[in-house]
């Protein structure tokens, strides 16, 4: 798991900024969350959660034990 934050004073969160940054996050995942911190009514910080899954695999290849 990995995460990441965006905070107004490593960039400039503008009205317009702010969503093109949430799109791009979002956009670079494949299992997460983003989160947006809103303070006086202004986005302050974008987090982002990156989630890494391991699927089963579809088949199981181990061999049966037998007693």
């Amino acid at each position: 798991m990995s995460e990441s934050s965006i905070k107004a004073g490593s960039r400039d969160l503008s009205d317009a900024n702010w969503l093109e940054i949430v799109r791009q996050q979002v956009g670079s995942l494949r299992f997460g969350v983003v989160e947006i911190i809103v303070h006086d009514s202004r986005v302050t910080q974008i987090e982002k959660t990156e989630r890494l899954r391991l699927d089963k695999p579809a088949t199981d290849t181990r061999p049966s034990r037998t007693d």
